[in-house]
């Protein structure tokens, strides 16, 4: 929840009235760390920044659905992010034209060295103490689902595993994962 009277509370209520001057300054404050996301899953930089450019429309013509309520802005705008890099993999333009390069033993996209563009949009300790408590399985599904951009089908596929594993390990995951983020954000 974003405290009242917060400068991101007020970048909210900006882009919320439509106020260009409040679309500039997210973009000032989230475009790096969103286009790091977007390099990331892509791999092609003119890519990534034609989806950095959609972002920003998206976020302009939803910004009315952002309920901060439920968590912060900057994760909702990496998330969106998320979201269309992995679309755009997915498509079949995308599938011809370019391939997502395998990650091999890179940490993931909040822990990297590489992305300092992040910090300040999550608290790279919590979530690094929320991974630690994940076994070996549930991390392996985490990272496939999230920077391969497999489906559960696709990873009980390339483990060799039944779907209802993948499914139960991923659930397990995520429920672990939220509860450490509560009490890391209780502290």
């Amino acid at each position: 929840m974003v405290p009242a009277n917060s400068p991101e509370s007020e970048l909210i209520e900006r882009i919320k009235r439509r106020e260009p001057e409040g679309l500039t300054a997210v973009y000032d404050r989230y475009a790096t760390a969103a286009y790091s996301v977007f390099l990331r899953i892509t791999r092609d930089a003119a890519v990534a920044e034609d989806l950095l450019q959609e972002l920003f429309f998206r976020i302009w013509n939803r910004s009315r659905h952002f309920d901060e309520t439920k968590g912060a802005l900057g994760v909702w705008i990496l998330a969106i992010a998320r979201n269309m890099a992995i679309d755009y993999v997915r498509s079949a333009q995308a599938r011809f034209s370019s391939r997502l390069l395998p990650l091999g033993d890179i940490n993931p996209l909040f822990l990297s060295s590489r992305s300092k563009e992040v910090e300040g949009v999550i608290d790279r300790g919590a979530v690094k103490a929320a991974l630690s408590g994940l076994n070996a399985n549930e991390k392996r599904v985490l990272e496939m689902a999230y920077f391969d951009g497999l489906t559960q089908t696709e990873i009980a596929a390339k483990l060799d595993e039944p779907l209802g594993t993948v499914k139960s390990w991923t659930r397990s995951a995520l429920g672990r994962l939220r509860s450490a983020m509560k009490a890391g954000a209780a502290t």
